[in-house]
């Protein structure tokens, strides 16, 4: 099949899982959109470069964990492309503070000095928020343009073609999203929002221990949260 897509920048395994997705009409809606924004003086994040950056440093075939997030922070230097990470440098917002102080609790990390999650990533945790992009200083500004579904393209593939993921799920927003997923071929951990407006109702989900255990009962290697 003809690269529908050339210019996105792309790993090969996910472009091929996605192919079908470029050539449909919400993308190029979605597409032009974005043209749109940049046309009328928007700033975008993260940087175009990075849009992809959960695809990018997760391939397909070594997607292990799935953490769903909703859309990119949208301050300056925040957005990197992986969802509830912040760059090295960045102070990391309260959501993922609130992360960070549960995995303290639950597996005995050390408070992290940053917020950046690629060591995650390299291991086979797909951070992806559903929806990629933002206009800065507007949070859920692309909310309905198409990410949605391509990132539902995203689970669905994930969901049909692999086996024994284990799926976390944080608020109300990710569990809609998690419809999706076959809790007969996947595992699914639910909880509250990490945020501070969920009131701490996150603390205690131990999904983190969780999450290895069901790795390791599957003879997969376990996530070394320390980053």
């Amino acid at each position: 099949m003809t690269d529908p897509a050339p210019h996105i920048k792309l790993e090969p395994s996910w472009k091929r899982a996605l192919l079908p997705e470029f050539s449909k009409p919400y993308f190029q809606q979605l597409k032009q959109f974005l043209l749109e924004e940049k046309k009328a003086g928007y700033t975008i994040y993260p940087p175009g470069n990075l849009i992809f950056h959960a695809f990018n440093r997760t391939p397909f075939e070594q997607v292990k964990v799935v953490i769903i997030g909703q859309d990119p922070y949208h301050g300056p230097g925040q957005a990197h492309g992986l969802c509830f990470s912040v760059p090295a440098g960045v102070t990391p917002p309260p959501s993922l503070r609130n992360v960070f102080a549960e995995l303290q609790r639950d597996v005995g990390i050390q408070m992290p000095s940053h917020g950046n999650l690629e060591k995650w990533a390299d291991q086979g945790v797909l951070l992806l928020n559903a929806i990629l992009t933002v206009r800065a200083r507007q949070a859920a500004s692309h909310r309905g343009k198409g990410w949605e579904q391509f990132t539902d393209a995203a689970i669905q593939a994930l969901n049909d073609q692999q086996q024994g993921i284990v799926f976390l799920l944080w608020g109300r927003y990710a569990q809609e999203k998690g419809r999706i997923i076959d809790p007969q071929r996947h595992h699914v951990l639910k909880a509250a929002h990490p945020s501070p407006l969920a009131r701490n109702a996150f603390n205690g989900c131990r999904h983190f221990s969780q999450t290895n255990a069901l790795l390791q009962a599957q003879g997969k290697t376990p996530i070394d949260w320390q980053i």
